[in-house]
């Protein structure tokens, strides 16, 4: 939307409300399916346009609060006896602004200075454990790109980012003994800083997009990690208009927050572990990618095959299965990999009609307590298969999509004191159907549609939830849905002109 009539300033205001506050326990376990949710959501962006200068910058905040647990009318729950409750509240706020410069447009150079901050605070109760964490980040890149020749183009800039993670863990009934932490755990006025600054430069070589090679590095250091070296290559060559073949390597590295990352794990009964000092996690990429466009009765039939091997030199890892009652974050002892195909097909059938179906298949492995194990609750494959048909005017769309997730390996299975297995080695495959109708007016459309319309719920979510404050309570080995077919209704506005 212009303001005032000025065509070189623009805005546009984004809101969204959610208010689901039923509880809902279809299983009959005592605990609900899903979260009561409340949430507030605004965003607002500006764009300022005016010969050379483009001027990008927007604000958005977040508020959310989140419930769930046992329903105080469960017959699990003995008189008097106080609930297992989880209550996650929620605020975000942050900033963006980027201000880029055409210097000389023949010759393609431009620089860009570019900026973000956010403060993600967040207080949740799972059970006794309250556990608060304030995070805040800043973050500015100077990039600078041109053209040196007509095939040749080179980029370079300067980045910052540091990161602040504010951390307390407590239990609320400090005479509870049950849920042990280890050496660090309970902990309060816990604090992760790292600031870290880098610079990087990129040549590519465009040969009319035939051939497309381009190879980068970076060289960046933290005050906690130190100083590495993350190099990348990618190159694209199309011989044909119905052929095109893509190669990348490359490195990456991540800083890992354990708790902050990974604070659902608050909610099992297990002791909770995490090593003292988590390595930065490492890994090396290598990709390959073929794209077919075969014109068949003068529509194109789109073809793409890919595969990605992923190596961890370095990696954290959550491991369930070394002991049964202990749940422990830390570093990698031993291998780390996956490799993932994909392959995928769309099709326009006839006008408005088109038709894709994708398959993809992941082998993930890493080292669980000395030994190599598949990760648990990763699907080893997927099949997806779309459809979807606007008519010619396009007042009405019809959208219906059926995926086949396949199953996967649960953590090995413990025995509880009477004797009963705990859970399962495994998981079968399960389908899911989701279908949606549209129909699309000037200002605005109405849909109605359908989720998990098969009605597939998994058995038995969570485990030990007849007794919720003992260590064999385990409420985070999901592996699919929880709630059956669910239907909705909806609106949406346009009231304004989009960026």
């Amino acid at each position: 939307m212009h303001i005032g009539g000025n065509k070189n300033l623009s805005t546009e205001v984004l809101a969204h409300f959610e208010n689901n506050w039923n509880q809902h326990d279809g299983n009959g376990d005592g605990f609900q399916d899903s979260p009561q949710v409340r949430q507030y959501n605004l965003q607002n962006r500006w764009l300022w346009k005016n010969g050379n200068y483009i001027f990008h910058a927007g604000l958005g905040f977040l508020k959310e609060d989140r419930m769930s647990g046992q329903t105080r009318h469960t017959h699990h729950l003995a008189p008097g006896a106080t609930p297992y409750r989880i209550n996650i509240g929620t605020n975000r706020y942050e900033g963006y602004m980027k201000h880029a410069f055409i210097l000389d447009p023949k010759h393609g150079t431009n620089i860009a200075l570019m900026g973000n901050i956010s403060m993600h605070e967040q207080a949740a109760d799972y059970g006794i454990k309250h556990y608060d964490v304030n995070e805040k980040n800043a973050y500015a890149s100077l990039v600078f790109e041109t053209n040196v020749a007509e095939v040749h183009n080179l980029s370079a800039g300067l980045s910052m980012n540091h990161d602040y993670l504010h951390q307390n863990l407590n239990l609320t009934d400090p005479t509870a003994i049950s849920a042990n932490y280890g050496n660090r755990y309970p902990l309060s006025n816990d604090v992760e800083s790292e600031t870290t600054s880098g610079a990087y430069v990129q040549y590519t070589l465009n040969l009319h997009n035939r051939l497309v090679a381009m190879a980068g590095v970076r060289i960046d250091h933290s005050n906690v990690y130190g100083t590495f070296v993350t190099p990348r290559f990618h190159i694209k060559w199309a011989p044909t208009d119905v052929l095109t073949l893509r190669l990348s390597a490359g490195k990456g590295y991540r800083s890992p927050h354990a708790l902050a990352e990974n604070n659902y794990l608050m909610a099992s009964g297990r002791r909770l572990v995490v090593d003292p000092k988590l390595q930065q996690e490492a890994a090396w990429n290598y990709g390959t990618n073929m794209a077919f466009n075969i014109p068949i009765r003068n529509r194109l039939l789109k073809v793409n095959a890919e595969y990605y091997y992923t190596h961890f030199t370095s990696q954290t890892i959550i491991d369930y299965d070394t002991d049964p009652l202990t749940l422990h974050i830390g570093n990698l002892d031993g291998k780390s990999y996956s490799h993932t195909f994909q392959i995928d097909a769309s099709y326009p059938v006839f006008r408005g009609f088109e038709l894709t179906a994708a398959y993809r298949y992941s082998l993930v492995k890493a080292t669980y307590g000395g030994r190599l194990l598949s990760k648990p609750l990763q699907s080893r494959y997927k099949a997806l298969l779309t459809a979807s048909y606007k008519t010619p005017l396009g007042l009405w769309q019809f959208d219906a999509t059926f995926a086949l997730n396949g199953g996967g390996r649960m953590p090995t299975p413990y025995t509880t004191a009477d004797g009963t297995p705990s859970w399962q080695h495994n998981y079968s495959a399960y389908g899911q159907l989701n279908a949606q109708i549209t129909r699309n007016f000037r200002h605005f459309a109405l849909y109605v549609g359908g989720e998990n319309l098969t009605n597939y719920k998994q058995k038995n979510p969570i485990i030990g939830y007849h007794n919720p404050w003992s260590q064999t309570f385990e409420p985070t080995l999901v592996y699919g849905p929880i709630e059956g077919a669910m239907v909705y209704a909806g609106i949406r506005l346009n009231l304004g002109k989009r960026m």
